[in-house]
């Protein structure tokens, strides 16, 4: 038997909706291989704006720091939408990772044979899609300095800085490698080399680090080819790396490939303290509270933290194999689902996820 202790962090939005699914399969994983989780709540977000005045709280940091792995629903909302930059919810995300330290966002876009028919491409494009992007995470134009509006002589100006050291780029893109070994050895580096001083500098890293695993092939493409190339032929990639914008933006377009949004989950890892998961939509807040919300991201981001925080590699392939039997069988949440599926709300999907939940084989 293994104890381990879990901060929860349910957010805004559908967040609290998707994260008490994933709760409940983690407590039926407990059972079935005889583990013990405790689950420590925190707040982040705009709830936490709403109850102490930051997005990301002192108490919610040590929470984290002191917990194996972090699970977190989903921040923001037009609610806050006025508030300062330094109060808005979002800000309490990017915080909690850069406490963390946590610079590898590992976002896997696996398509589910019997959710085919759910992709706006056609099954031909789509069929046997599986490619794992890796993510920059703490950099780039999203943490740089200065971050400034001002009065210009022309009217106000803005300035968002692009900043990236190499050794930044190096431990993602090595990264990158690490998990291009494990999978079919292929890794595509994904910039903007022909414009970017930044994407020169982490072509060049790419390829000092490839000479230290020749058993990778390593393909640059720039980013806006990449764009294309994920719906034209995403068969053709398997592992890519890139910088924090850039990934961003095209595992959010990558999520079509499977369908929803609701489908993709993600983990942010580190260096020796607690991972953070959880799925890559936002907080839906025009269908919080409905039970309508597809719970099946968060429960996916869940089998991460099984894997990559908790080394329960078993308990993980259990979660992922009853989304799979559950898929195979026509349950469906609204936002993947047609008029002949057996349509569920949220708490109803998880329900059924965990029924085929399955205990370890015994010898």
């Amino acid at each position: 038997m293994s104890q381990f202790t879990i901060s929860v962090l349910p957010g805004d939005g559908i967040g609290p909706e998707v994260v008490r699914e994933a709760l409940l399969i983690l407590e039926q994983v407990a059972k079935n291989f005889q583990h013990t989780f405790t689950f420590n709540y925190g707040k982040v977000g705009g709830v936490a704006v709403d109850e102490t005045g930051t997005p990301l709280p002192q108490e919610t940091v040590e929470l984290c720091k002191n917990s194996h792995a972090v699970l977190l629903g989903a921040v923001g909302g037009p609610k806050w939408d006025q508030e300062t930059p330094e109060r808005r919810p979002e800000a309490g995300l990017l915080g909690i990772r850069k406490a963390l330290k946590l610079y590898a966002n590992l976002r896997p876009v696996t398509l589910f044979e019997s959710l085919i028919h759910a992709s706006p491409l056609k099954r031909e494009v789509v069929l046997d899609t599986d490619i794992l992007i890796v993510r920059e995470l703490t950099g780039g134009i999203y943490f740089g300095s200065p971050r400034e509006r001002r009065q210009g002589r022309d009217g106000l100006e803005v300035i968002d800085t692009l900043h990236y050291t190499e050794k930044e780029m190096e431990r993602i893109i090595r990264k990158g490698f690490d998990v291009a070994q494990g999978r079919k050895k292929k890794l595509t580096s994904v910039d903007k080399a022909n414009v970017l001083e930044s994407s020169r500098l982490w072509r060049e890293t790419a390829n000092r680090v490839a000479k230290e695993y020749p058993d990778v092939q390593l393909d640059h493409m720039l980013v806006d080819n990449a764009a294309m190339q994920l719906v034209r032929n995403p068969r053709q990639f398997d592992v890519i790396v890139t910088e924090n914008m850039f990934g961003d933006i095209l595992s959010d377009e990558a999520s079509m490939l499977t369908g929803s949004l609701g489908m993709l989950p993600s983990a942010s890892l580190g260096v020796g303290g607690p991972g953070l998961y959880e799925p890559i939509h936002g907080s839906a807040p025009d269908i919080a509270g409905k039970n309508v919300a597809n719970p099946l991201a968060t429960i996916l981001s869940a089998a991460m933290l099984l894997r990559h925080s908790l080394g329960l590699e078993e308990e993980a392939a259990s979660v992922e194999r009853a989304v799979d039997l559950a898929l195979e069988e026509g349950y469906r949440t609204q936002d993947i689902g047609s008029e002949w599926e057996r349509l569920l709300g949220t708490a109803q999907m998880g329900e059924v996820v965990r029924s085929y939940l399955r205990s370890p084989i015994k010898s």
